[in-house]
């Protein structure tokens, strides 16, 4: 069992940046490739950015490229997602999720990862 804790999410205006952080429990965090996930109101969720357990291989939905970056900490167990130039269009829940010895190339769907958190909420006003 993983248990996954998100914090950082909050209220910023738009150009505005936020550093969202993602803790995980556990001995063998390295194993896991990390997702973080967003679902806004009325719409499907979406993939951010996934990391693989070592941290080089990375993956980017196209409308946050250039903007947000995901990183990982292996030894303090947390993975992070960098936002900047922040769009109202970003205003979502976020949640960050764990794949057990996931692949970057086959892990843009939610349905494959085995723990997710409890979400933190962006908001971005104009």
């Amino acid at each position: 069992q993983v248990l996954l804790v998100e914090s950082g999410g909050g209220l910023v205006q738009a150009g505005g940046s936020l550093r969202l952080s993602c803790v995980a429990s556990g001995r063998t965090f390295s194993n896991y490739l990390m997702g973080w996930f967003r679902q806004a109101p009325g719409k499907e969720r979406e993939v951010v950015a996934v990391i693989s357990g070592s941290g080089d291989g990375t993956y980017y939905v196209d409308s946050v490229k250039g903007r947000f970056t995901i990183s990982r900490d292996n030894a303090k167990n947390t993975v992070y997602l960098q936002m900047n130039s922040l769009e109202p269009e970003d205003t979502a829940v976020y949640y960050c999720a764990a794949r057990l010895f996931g692949r970057v190339g086959d892990s843009q769907g939610g349905k494959d990862y085995n723990y997710w958190g409890q979400g933190t909420q962006v908001t971005v006003s104009s």
